[in-house]
């Protein structure tokens, strides 16, 4: 994609090895309870150079994306042990400087904020409510989100093929298996809500995974690419 719209048509020359000149992670982080697990899902996001503009000598780029970390966690954990695996996760050195975490804050997950913040993570800490309304807010630094937006949006990037599912992770089936799971219902006052087909299964993976598309997605250059499983 060329950073200005108006010069997708013009004669460009393409780079032989383009390059990756920028690379962020974002996390997502869906906090279990008794009968669920916690998720965490990692995007990365690398901005790459292919070629520029032989009118304007503009640089060209493209940005993909790609999730390459897929985890539920153990049932049962406490929640200063969750902390400390994500403290460890988000310090590891295969993350880029520029990281987010992006947290479900509802219910259950205020609490694990407040002790996520006093962790002193390397990284942004971004709180997210979800919620059953129609539009996104902001305020004192968390955001409330529904839950519509969230799974239109990874389901968008998906058919899009503007993410990849790194097929060798452990969980990458699972989070296939989830997606497929997921259906939407509309009550009669017009509200729709998304949940599995049936009783008993999980969206975990799939709400952390959300989540991650949810704040990279939030950026002023859009995702492109080749969905694949590798």
């Amino acid at each position: 994609m060329t950073s200005n719209p108006c010069l997708s048509e013009a004669p460009i020359h393409r780079f032989p090895h383009p390059r990756v000149i920028a690379v962020e992670h974002f996390i997502g982080l869906d906090l279990g309870q008794v009968h669920d697990p916690t998720a965490i899902a990692v995007l990365e996001n690398s901005e790459i150079s292919i070629g520029r503009s032989l009118v304007t000598y503009e640089s060209l780029t493209v940005k993909r994306g790609s999730f390459r970390h897929l985890e539920r966690l153990p049932l049962g954990l406490d929640y200063p042990t969750i902390v400390e695996h994500v403290r460890c996760l988000v310090s590891s050195p295969e993350l880029s400087r520029r990281t987010t975490l992006v947290v479900d804050a509802t219910g259950v997950g205020r609490p694990v904020v407040d002790l996520l913040r006093r962790a002193q993570l390397p990284c942004r800490l971004m709180p997210v409510t979800i919620t059953a309304g129609d539009r996104e807010t902001q305020d004192s630094g968390t955001w409330r989100v529904p839950k519509r937006d969230l799974i239109t949006g990874l389901l968008v990037l998906l058919q899009r093929e503007e993410i990849d599912i790194c097929g060798h992770l452990p969980e990458s089936e699972t989070l296939v298996k989830e997606l497929g799971n997921i259906r939407i219902k509309v009550s009669l006052g017009g509200q729709d809500t998304y949940g599995a087909w049936r009783e008993g299964e999980h969206d975990d993976l799939v709400l952390a995974a959300a989540l991650a598309c949810w704040r990279g997605a939030k950026k002023e250059q859009p995702f492109l690419g080749t969905r694949r499983l590798i």
